[in-house]
């Protein structure tokens, strides 16, 4: 049997690759299963300073496995509630990572595809890339990659993409904020491991605390926020990453950073 992801490295930068092409990338129980024990190591791992994300073949994913949808007609509510929480793990996983996520979108990413490709910190796509919700088209609703999809882009855009079902060409979900940059797709992968291992050069500390940090205000009261950021400014300030980060600065050379 295939392996459904397929890991490799490219300096301090890990690529993850969804690789059931047959299926267009499905997310079903052995692709969520074998992403989330990839991101959990990923993440145990000091030496993967950055992830690219991408998919085998014509599609990033295109959302939930067809078996896996037929099963769901006549499932349980505990049965429906046990699938959910395994994709949510996986979400979380994927939005919390504690090292930068860019994703390299060649193909569709529809429905929990396009939630997953969400998760990420940076999104580059190629022409033939298409990002959409059709849940609602199906009879299903967009429930938990709607909380990510409203962070990324904003309540108002998220409205139109998750009651209209329809999907967005590469180019208007560039205009629409929930991709960063548009890329020729001969060069999209090598462009995203070249971001990738443009973000790795920060602190590896500063990187995994902003992202904590974004993760944690985002909708708290600002002066709640504000708190949390006054409290992880100081930790951050003490810490040995800060402290190699000015000698380096002051002495002009680059860092070495020791990480948290």
């Amino acid at each position: 049997m295939t392996e459904a992801v397929v890991l490799s490295r490219e300096g301090p930068v890990a690529v993850v690759t969804l690789n059931r092409p047959e299926v267009r990338n499905a997310l079903g129980p052995e692709m969520v299963e074998a992403l989330g024990k990839v991101l959990q190591s990923l993440a145990e791992d000091p030496a993967v300073r950055a992830v690219v994300l991408t998919g085998a073949g014509s599609a990033f994913s295109a959302g939930a496995d067809l078996g896996a949808l037929r099963a769901l007609r006549d499932a349980t509510p505990p049965e429906n509630d046990a699938d959910s929480r395994r994709l949510l793990a996986l979400y979380r996983a994927a939005a919390t990572f504690p090292r930068p996520l860019v994703g390299a979108v060649a193909g569709p990413a529809l429905a929990g595809g396009c939630g997953l490709a969400t998760t990420c910190d940076v999104i580059l796509a190629g022409p033939r890339a298409r990002f959409g919700y059709p849940e609602v088209r199906i009879g299903f609703v967009a429930a938990m990659v709607l909380v990510f999809l409203a962070r990324q882009v904003g309540e108002r855009t998220a409205r139109e993409l998750l009651l209209s079902g329809r999907a967005l060409t590469a180019e208007e979900a560039c205009a629409a904020g929930l991709v960063h940059r548009v890329v020729p797709e001969e060069d999209l992968l090598p462009a995203a491991v070249r971001m990738a291992a443009s973000l790795a050069e920060g602190a590896p500390s500063s990187l995994a605390l902003t992202k904590e940090l974004l993760w944690h205000t985002s909708g708290l009261p600002v002066e709640r926020a504000l708190h949390l950021a006054r409290v992880l400014n100081v930790f951050a300030r003490t810490g040995p990453d800060m402290r190699e980060g000015l000698d380096a600065f002051f002495e002009k050379r680059s860092p070495t950073w020791p990480g948290p």
